[in-house]
């Protein structure tokens, strides 16, 4: 699982970063992001690109997200 930790960047640095990554991620592997804030436009773009997602907040602030690609229909 690769791993993106975008704590502490401004936008849009942590969504460059989730789309590179995604752009080296092979199918049924998955990416974790790691972030301080919930990324709801991140959650369009997956949706509209084939990728699903879970998403977990934690008391602490941060939020982790799971994403993976979905196979081709």
């Amino acid at each position: 699982m690769k791993i993106v930790d975008a704590r502490g960047l401004h936008s849009p640095e942590p969504f460059e970063r989730v789309v590179d990554a995604l752009s080296e991620l092979a199918l049924g592997d998955q990416l974790k992001l790691i972030i301080n804030q919930e990324p709801r436009p991140l959650y369009r773009f997956l949706e509209s690109n084939r990728y699903a997602y879970k998403a977990e907040s934690f008391p602490d602030g941060r939020f982790e997200i799971i994403i993976w690609e979905l196979p081709a229909a």
